[in-house]
C-alpha cells in the first residue's frame, strides 16, 4: 500500500509502489493469507509509518487516547494528527512528516511566536504554526508551500501561504482524516 512516506517522489511514476508493488527477493511474489492477528498487526505498523512514530512513542499515544473521553480509535488519531510534525507537513511547510521533523528540530518553527523544537508537541485549538522570520528564504520551505496549495490543506487547519503561517482552527474530527487506516483494528489489538 502507497503510505506517501518519501514526500512529493510518491506523488511521480518514480514511486517504488507503482513500479514493483511486491516485497523484495526472489520469494516476494508470492502471497500468503493474513488472518485476525496479522491483519491488526500489519495496520498498527502501517500507522506507526505513516506518522513516523517509533513503539514506544505510539504506545504512549493509545494509552493516553484510552483515558480520555469518546472512542479509543478516534482519539488516537486525533492526537496522531495533532503533533506538531503532522501539522507542519499537511500545512505544507515540508513535503515529507520526517521533513517536517527536522525543520522542528532545527528550530525552523515557532507555536505562537515562541520557537518550539519538540516533533510530538500537541497543538490545541487557537495555536498559530509558523515559520521563522530567517528560514522563510530557505528554498525546501519555499518549494514544498508551492506544492502544498495542490495538495490542500485539512478542514480544521488554516494556512496564509504568503505569511508562511496556518492557524488550527479546530480539532480535527475522524471525518477530515482522508488516510485509509482502519483504527478499529488497533484497539483490537491492543485489547488482547
Amino acid at each position: 500500500m502507497k503510505l506517501f512516506l518519501k514526500g512529493d517522489r510518491c506523488f511521480k511514476d518514480k514511486c517504488a509502489v507503482e513500479r514493483r508493488n511486491f516485497p523484495p527477493g526472489q520469494h516476494g511474489k508470492r502471497r500468503s493469507k493474513l488472518l485476525g492477528y496479522g491483519i491488526q498487526l500489519r495496520e498498527k505498523q502501517k500507522v506507526k509509518r505513516i506518522y513516523g512514530l517509533l513503539e514506544s512513542q505510539f504506545q504512549l499515544a493509545f494509552k493516553r487516547a484510552e483515558r480520555m473521553k469518546g472512542i479509543t480509535g478516534e482519539n488516537l488519531l486525533q492526537q496522531l494528527e495533532r503533533r506538531l510534525d503532522n501539522v507542519v507537513y499537511s500545512l505544507g511547510f515540508a513535503a515529507s512528516r520526517a521533513q517536517a521533523r527536522q525543520l522542528i528540530r532545527h528550530g525552523h518553527i515557532t507555536i505562537n511566536d515562541r520557537k518550539v523544537n519538540i516533533p510530538s508537541f500537541l497543538v490545541a485549538k487557537g495555536h498559530a504554526v509558523a515559520v521563522k522570520g530567517k528560514s522563510r528564504a530557505n528554498e525546501l520551505i519555499k518549494s514544498s508551500v508551492d506544492t502544498a496549495k495542490a495538495r490542500g490543506v485539512p478542514a480544521w487547519l488554516e494556512l496564509d501561504s504568503d505569511n508562511f503561517k496556518g492557524q488550527v482552527v479546530n480539532l480535527p474530527k475522524r471525518e477530515d482524516i482522508k488516510l485509509p487506516i482502519q483504527e478499529q483494528l488497533i484497539v483490537e489489538l491492543y485489547s488482547k
